[in-house]
């Protein structure tokens, strides 16, 4: 069985996820693997390149994160474009992983829901969300909000999954304790 774990920013689904691996459970996390493949694969820097202009890389063949960001958040259809070229290499490069869970914040964006069995929603508190974002990312409030409103809403990620862990300050052992016991019976 393959199970996804998605939520949207400040949810605190990278957190569940370390709380998975200590129990042993190792977790394929679709952003780091994008992040990855758009500096090593050959191909993908050949698409962005053509998609972006020679600034998408640095002189050093690093990626030009700035330049990539900047082209991204310009307009819905260069994010789309550059989701055609990375999320079919990521997809692939899960699959060939062997691993049964997933870490995805866009999971239904991508369509990497069809990837899985089994989808688990970190959600949390707006005001919650909003702090983390903030401290995390040394940002303002309207500039975390602006990310919060990019992705989808937190009650489409709920009805969506078979469950829910609701990360506002209580304990998250006893509902991540109950999720494993549950997907082991399906």
């Amino acid at each position: 069985m393959k199970i996804a774990i998605t939520g949207g920013i400040g949810s605190g689904k990278s957190y569940v996820c370390r709380l998975l691996e200590a129990r042993g459970i190792r977790i394929y996390d679709c952003d780091s693997a994008a992040k990855h493949l758009m500096r090593t694969s050959p191909q993908i820097r050949q698409q962005l390149t053509a998609l972006i202009g020679p600034d998408a890389y640095l002189a050093d063949g690093q990626l030009n994160k700035a330049c990539v960001a900047q082209f991204l958040m310009a307009s819905e259809s260069n994010k789309q474009a550059i989701n055609a070229i990375v999320h079919p290499a990521v997809a692939e490069d899960f699959t060939q992983s062997g691993l049964q869970w997933m870490e995805c914040a866009i999971l239904y964006e991508s369509g990497f829901d069809h990837l899985v069995d089994s989808v688990i929603a970190v959600t949390a508190p707006l005001p919650v969300r909003l702090e983390r974002i903030m401290q995390r990312d040394h940002i303002s409030r309207q500039s975390a909000l602006a990310w919060i409103h990019k992705q989808w809403p937190q009650h489409e990620l709920q009805q969506r999954a078979q469950f829910e862990i609701v990360n506002d300050g209580r304990p998250l052992e006893p509902q991540i304790e109950h999720i494993i016991n549950n997907i082991i019976k399906e």
